[in-house]
C-alpha cells in the first residue's frame, strides 16, 4: 500500500515551482525524489495528474502525493577493491574510503560497501539470519573514512552487535576542525534527533532524540585557523561527532551540512591555495582506531591506521595560512 500526503499552497507560495513547494512539506523526501514522483505521475491536483515539476503554483491549490511502496532490493556482488586490514573465518576489518556508502539505499543501490563485501566474501559467508550476507553492525557516513568491522556469520554478528549496544568497543576518530576547542579536552553531552528546521540534518534537541556523548581532546594546531582533535564515542548516533563539534563551535572542516568555511580563511588563501582547497570534497573525519573482543577467541583485537592522504594534503594547505 502506498502512502499519501497533501500540501496546500499558501499566499506566500505564489509562483514557486511545484517540486520546491512539495519539498517544504513534511514528507521527509528530497526535492530530487519528489521531482521523480511528479514526473512519474504520482502527484495530483483537483483530480488531475501533474507531471511537470516546474509548474508554478497558486495559493489555495492542494496537491496530493502518492508515495509507492518500496520494492524489495537484493544487493548484488560487485568487484570493488577493498582495503582489508584483517580477516579470518568470522569477521573482517576494512578501511572504508570517503565517498563509499555502507549499505544500499534509495539513490545508492550500487557501488556500496555491501556490494563490495558480497564479492570479496564469496564462498566465506556462512550467513546472517539464514542469509548469506555480510553483517553490518555499525556504519560510517559516506564521506567519513576509516576502520569498520564486519561479521561473516551469526556468532560474530551477535557478539559484535552486543558489544556495540553495550558501548564496550574502543572507537576513536580524528577530525580537523575549525578553531581550537576551549577547554582543549572535554565531554559533549546532548540528545541528538532530527533537526526541526531541516530534515536532512541532525541536531542537538531539547526534547526527544537519543542520548549522545562525545569525548574530545585537542591534539595539535593545524595552521592558524584549525586544529586536529580526537573524538571518542560513548554512543553511536547519526552524524554524532559532526553535530556535537558543530554545536560546540568547531565544525569539521569540509562539512558543508553543519557549517561552512570561515570567510576569514578564504580571504587568507591565495588563488593557488583556493584551487587546492576546492579539491577537498569530503569532510575531514576519519575513524582511526577500533578495538573489540573477538567473538570466538575472546582475544581483544585493536587496529589503528593513519589519516588518509587527502586529509594530510588539507593539513598542509591549512598550515600555510
Amino acid at each position: 500500500m502506498s502512502d499519501t500526503f497533501t500540501v496546500t499552497a499558501r499566499d506566500e507560495d505564489q509562483g514557486i515551482r511545484l517540486d520546491k513547494l512539495l519539498s517544504l512539506g513534511d514528507s521527509g523526501l528530497s526535492r530530487s525524489r519528489l521531482k521523480a514522483l511528479i514526473e512519474g505521475g504520482s502527484v495530483f491536483c483537483a483530480g488531475q495528474t501533474i507531471t511537470d515539476p516546474s509548474v508554478r503554483v497558486k495559493p489555495g491549490q492542494q496537491f496530493s502525493i502518492e508515495i509507492p511502496e518500496a520494492e524489495d532490493y537484493e544487493p548484488q556482488a560487485e568487484n570493488i577493491a577493498l582495503e582489508v586490514v584483517y580477516e579470518d573465518d568470522d569477521l573482517l576489518v576494512i578501511n572504508k574510503p570517503a565517498g563509499m556508502v555502507v549499505h544500499p539505499a534509495a539513490g545508492n543501490y550500487t557501488g556500496t560497501l555491501v556490494n563490495a563485501l558480497l564479492y570479496h566474501c564469496a564462498g566465506s559467508l556462512s550467513g546472517i539470519g539464514g542469509v548469506k550476507r555480510p553483517g553490518i553492525v555499525h556504519r560510517l557516513d559516506k564521506e567519513t573514512s576509516g576502520l569498520m568491522v564486519v561479521a561473516k556469520n551469526d556468532i560474530a554478528h551477535v557478539s559484535l552487535s552486543e558489544q556495540f549496544a553495550a558501548h564496550s568497543l574502543e572507537r576513536a576518530y580524528q577530525a580537523v576542525v575549525w578553531g581550537v576547542p576551549n577547554p582543549k579536552e572535554g565531554r559533549i553531552e546532548g540528545n541528538i534527533g532530527r533537526s526541526p528546521q531541516n530534515r536532512k540534518k541532525m541536531a542537538m534537541v531539547k526534547s526527544g532524540g537519543k542520548t549522545a556523548v562525545t569525548n574530545y581532546r585537542y591534539i595539535k594546531a593545524v595552521g592558524t585557523f584549525a586544529s586536529l582533535v580526537e573524538c571518542r564515542l560513548e554512543t553511536g548516533r547519526t552524524h554524532q561527532i559532526r553535530v556535537h563539534m558543530s554545536e560546540n563551535g568547531h565544525t569539521v572542516v569540509g562539512d558543508g551540512l553543519y557549517g561552512r568555511t570561515p570567510s576569514r580563511v578564504l580571504r587568507m588563501l591565495s588563488s593557488e591555495q583556493k584551487a587546492e582547497f576546492s579539491q577537498f570534497t569530503r569532510h575531514a573525519l576519519h575513524a582511526y582506531i577500533i578495538g573489540f573482543l573477538h567473538p570466538r577467541t575472546k582475544e581483544f583485537l585493536r587496529f589503528e591506521n593513519n589519516l588518509p592522504i587527502e586529509i594530510n594534503v588539507l593539513c598542509e594547505i591549512l598550515k600555510k595560512i
